[in-house]
């Protein structure tokens, strides 16, 4: 399977568009994303004792990361943490199948990061997705790219950001 060009993507129905600060199926999912977030707390003692420690520094400050994993809870910590730690986020899944609305719901409604990602994207909508992850409202790329299954690293490669 090839990937779509980038112009291919930009040229159809969903424009990019950096500005956007997000797009997820339903931001009044937020609150069960909080809550699942606060029970995550407790699961996940490695990324609460980097924000501890690190965060009042903020040694990411200025960093721009760009993440493509699945959507999850666990992930909105990540973010969490990143952010806490002074970086500029922006996301988008790795997978159309596994976002949880939720998670993706409370990472916008917190402002930890420009997230893109809703469960059932169709593969246009995937792309666009990772586009508008990998473009900074000032027309940059990030300086660091997370990236579980390779495509958002792979569309770099293409010539994207």
């Amino acid at each position: 399977m090839s990937l779509p060009k980038i112009k291919e993507v930009s040229s159809g129905c969903m424009q990019i568009d950096p500005s956007l600060p997000y797009k997820v199926a339903d931001l009044s999912l937020a609150d069960l994303g909080f809550k699942e977030m606060a029970l995550a707390e407790n699961e996940m003692p490695g990324l609460m004792a980097v924000m501890e420690k690190y965060g009042p520094e903020k040694p990411l400050k200025g960093l721009k990361v760009m993440g493509s994993l699945h959507m999850t809870i666990q992930t909105a910590m990540l973010i969490k943490t990143l952010k806490e730690l002074g970086a500029d986020v922006r996301w988008a899944t790795c997978n159309i199948f596994s976002t949880q609305d939720h998670a993706a719901a409370a990472v916008a409604k917190a402002g930890l990061a420009a997230v893109y990602a809703w469960k059932g994207e169709t593969l246009e909508e995937f792309w666009w997705c990772t586009e508008q992850a990998l473009t900074w409202p000032d027309g940059t790329g990030p300086d660091l790219i997370v990236d579980d299954g390779g495509d958002a690293t792979l569309y770099v490669h293409q010539g994207a950001a």
